[in-house]
Formats: C-alpha cells, sequence, structure tokens
C-alpha cells in the first residue's frame, strides 16, 4: 500500500489553528514527538490519526492527504532549469528536502519566479505603457497545473450524470430532453440570427440557442457544458472559491474552463477512456470516433488522466493560429509552456498548416535538455460564411521521451538515441546561441554583437 505523508500540510494546519506540537499531540491523542515526526515526513500518518485529525480540525481529509508533491517537484525543477541559473542547480535530493522542510519557501521562490517571467513578458510586450495584469487564460493555467490537470470532483460529478448509459446516437436528444427538464430548451438558429456567436444560454427566457455553425460533435459538447454550468452551479463556485482567483474576469473564465472539463468528463467517461487509450496507443482519430467528440477533445481529455492510481500518458496540449500565438495551453507534464507572444518557430506545429489534417511527429529538446516526443494536426474551427471560411488551428500534443514507447505515432521511430530538434519556448526568453529562427533578441543572457562578424541572423554575430 502506498503511504501517504503529510508534513507540510500538518505543519501548515497547526501554525494556522495557533497550536504547538505538544497541543496537538493532545487533540490527536499521540506523543508530541510522533507529530514532530509527521510533520518532518519521518513517519507516514496512520488512518485512525487522519480520521481523528479530520474529526478535531473539521478539514476534509482529501485537502490533507492529497499529494501534489510530484507538480511542485516538477514546477521547481522546471524554474530552475532557467538559464538564468545557470549551472548553479541544486540536484534532486536537494529539491526533495526543500519541498519536505520548507514548503512555504519553496512556494515563495515559485511564485517569484513565476512574477519574474510575468513581468519581463510584460515589460516586453508593452514597453514604457505599463506593465498589464497576468491574462485570465494565464491564470486559470496555473489553476489547472496545480491540480494536475485533473479535478476528482468534476469526475465524479461526470460518473454520476447519466442514471443509465444512454447510447452514443441518443446523446444529443437525452441532453434536449434533460435540459427541459431543467426549465431551457434548445434551439437550433441560423447563422443570421446569431452571427458572431456559436452558443447563447438565456435563462430568463428559459433557452438555450445552437449556432448552425456548430457540428454534430461541438452541438453535443456545448449542451454537456450548459447542463454542467446549470446543475454543477453549487460545486463549480466552490472550486473557483477554493482557487484563490479573486478577478471577476478570471473567476468567469475559470467557470468557463471548469464546465468544459465536465463536459469532456461525461462524454468520455474517464476509465472507459483511458482503456481505449492505451489499447489504441493514444491514436486520437480513432478517440474522437469512438466517443463521438472532436480531435481536439480527444486531445485535450488526455490531458487529464492523472487520478491517482489510475493515471495515463501525462501529455501537454498547446494549439496556435496560422500567426503562431498560443491560443489554449494545459499541461501535465515539466514542458514549459509559452504564455505571452508565439510558440517555437522550431515545433513542427507550424508545418501542420501546410499538410492540413495530417499528423506531424517530432522529438524535441528544450534548453534544459529535457525531450518530448509530439505529434501535431490541424484542428478546423466553425464557418459562419465565405468570408470566414478555413479558419484552421494547430494543436500539439507532447509527453517525456520516456513514454514515447506507448504512443502508437512513435512506431515508427528509433526510440533510443533519436535525433532531436533543439527548441525554446519562444524567442524572447530563449537562450539558445546561433538560432536560425530567431525572430527577437534573448530577454535572458543576451550576447553582445560583433559588427565585424554576421552570425545565423541579425540577433547573433
Amino acid at each position: 500500500m502506498q503511504k501517504t505523508f503529510i508534513g507540510p500540510r500538518l505543519r501548515r494546519l497547526r501554525a494556522e489553528r495557533g497550536e504547538t506540537q505538544a497541543q496537538m499531540a493532545r487533540a490527536l491523542g499521540v506523543s508530541a514527538s510522533y507529530v514532530n515526526l509527521l510533520e518532518n515526513n519521518q513517519r507516514s500518518v496512520s488512518v485512525p490519526v487522519l480520521l481523528r485529525l479530520m474529526e478535531v480540525t473539521g478539514v476534509d481529509w482529501r485537502e490533507i492527504a492529497e499529494d501534489d508533491s510530484a507538480t511542485h517537484l516538477a514546477d521547481l525543477r522546471a524554474a530552475l532549469a532557467d538559464p538564468l541559473f545557470g549551472g548553479q542547480r541544486p540536484d534532486l535530493s536537494e529539491l526533495r528536502a526543500a519541498l519536505v522542510h520548507a514548503p512555504g519557501l519553496v512556494g515563495a521562490f515559485l511564485k517569484l519566479h513565476h512574477s519574474y517571467h510575468a513581468a519581463t513578458e510584460q515589460l516586453l510586450t508593452l514597453g514604457a505603457e505599463g506593465a498589464a495584469p497576468a491574462s485570465a487564460e494565464g491564470v486559470v493555467h496555473d489553476l489547472f497545473r496545480s491540480r494536475r490537470n485533473h479535478f476528482r470532483e468534476l469526475e465524479e460529478a461526470a460518473g454520476a450524470f447519466w442514471p443509465a448509459p444512454v447510447p452514443p446516437d441518443e446523446v444529443y436528444g437525452a441532453l434536449k430532453t434533460r435540459l427541459r427538464g431543467l426549465g431551457v430548451r434548445v434551439r437550433l438558429v441560423p447563422v443570421a440570427e446569431m452571427p458572431n456567436s456559436l452558443r447563447q444560454l438565456d435563462e430568463a427566457a428559459g433557452e438555450v440557442r445552437l449556432s448552425e455553425a456548430l457540428d454534430h460533435p461541438n452541438r453535443v459538447f456545448q449542451l454537456v457544458h450548459v447542463a454542467g454550468l446549470l446543475e454543477l452551479r453549487g460545486l463549480i463556485d466552490r472550486l473557483v472559491a477554493r482557487s484563490g482567483i479573486t478577478e471577476a474576469r478570471d473567476q468567469a473564465r475559470c467557470r468557463v474552463e471548469l464546465a468544459n472539463y465536465f463536459a469532456a468528463a461525461v462524454l468520455m467517461p474517464y476509465d472507459a477512456y483511458l482503456a481505449e487509450a492505451r489499447g489504441s496507443k493514444y491514436d486520437f482519430d480513432h478517440l474522437a470516433t469512438r466517443f463521438g467528440v472532436s480531435f481536439e477533445q480527444a486531445c485535450h481529455r488526455a490531458t487529464t488522466l492523472q487520478r491517482e492510481g489510475a493515471q495515463g500518458v501525462p501529455f501537454f496540449f498547446l494549439r496556435i493560429d496560422r500567426a503562431g500565438n498560443v491560443t489554449k495551453r494545459f499541461n501535465a507534464t515539466e514542458f514549459q509552456l509559452a504564455e505571452y507572444g508565439g510558440a517555437c518557430p522550431r515545433l513542427e506545429l507550424h508545418m501542420a498548416f501546410r499538410i492540413p489534417g495530417r499528423i506531424v511527429p517530432q522529438f524535441v529538446e528544450m534548453p534544459d535538455a529535457s525531450q518530448y516526443f509530439v505529434v501535431a494536426r490541424t484542428v478546423d474551427r466553425p464557418s459562419f460564411g465565405r468570408q470566414a471560411q478555413d479558419h484552421r488551428l494547430a494543436v500539439a500534443m507532447g509527453c517525456a521521451i520516456r513514454h514515447a514507447g506507448e504512443i502508437g505515432y512513435a512506431e515508427a521511430f528509433r526510440l533510443t538515441g533519436a535525433e532531436t530538434t533543439g527548441i525554446g519556448i519562444n524567442c524572447r526568453v530563449c537562450p539558445r546561441p546561433n538560432c536560425d529562427q530567431r525572430a527577437h533578441q534573448a530577454a535572458l543572457l543576451p550576447h553582445s554583437l560583433d559588427e565585424r562578424r554576421r552570425g545565423a541572423t541579425r540577433f547573433e554575430s
């Protein structure tokens, strides 16, 4: 059985209650030395003590026992891979010790490093106009990242959504019936009636309007999304409240993404989807067909398969437009995704636009020498008319190279010693010298120019 260590959480809980170790020990019916061992992760917590702790403090045992050390360790390693630190990086044992003995310091360091990068990007993009707040997408991405892109409460709600199994070809009708029971009718409307919208929920009128521009899988997805907003309002509000997000704009974006998560979990049930993903070796076209969803939805769902004890391959998901702007990102890996500006031009993700609908595989290496296997493909967006045709985007799914053997798209390649392409987050923060695709001078560790020599680009000599 897996041992459960609760040291940092127990220490923080005790501090919040203003108790000494001896006082907490008396409340729990254990010795002060045992509390000390628990706080220093030198003993795993037993079930009776965990239940007693829940009874005494009123805190849900899941909040105490849920282990997020792997996520924090990944974030810490990613931050210390920044070229800013050069070769002076702690080893893995030092990082683990810091997480156990100084979790508050680690949290403050990660917050400082994130703020440093955000400030750098804002200065680069805004110049002298002043700093702007972090984007709503960035705030929500950080929340999902902190939860390892997995929400147990939403998974449980999705599992209980259908009282009995519904055949795939009857889902749309069943959803309309369910919404009718909530006092909301569904109406499919011409594009001319909603020229710039795909879906509108009017609770006062008891109606949800879907645009004819939506294909069938996306009509179904939108209806489950609406059902989630209506039926899980309390749960979603609690998740937003627990997230610590305070800005109304960020909270609204968070609600949308949580409802999207719920919709994906309903349409692609966790256990069934994980089994099919493993069986097909993550063939996303097959998964989209099997569950009646879009290719993008099938990809996105794969990033959420991080339930303890039943984990899928950890993926990152990245979506860009033709100009290279990052329009969506989710991450269950240590891969660092661009938030501002464009994705690295050396990613074959951009090549996908030249061969629409085809899978483009690639092995890549980040500046910290971590390696990933990435597959990219275009996806089509709804078209409102002849003036708005060919709204393609490109999506990429990537995993650490050690998982490539579980991915069918990698079967044609030699995995040991595979040739990799050196990439970065984006040009402004990438330290790679003499990159022939560089579009901006590197903000970190800039190299002085030698006017007597012309390098691969005008930024290098």
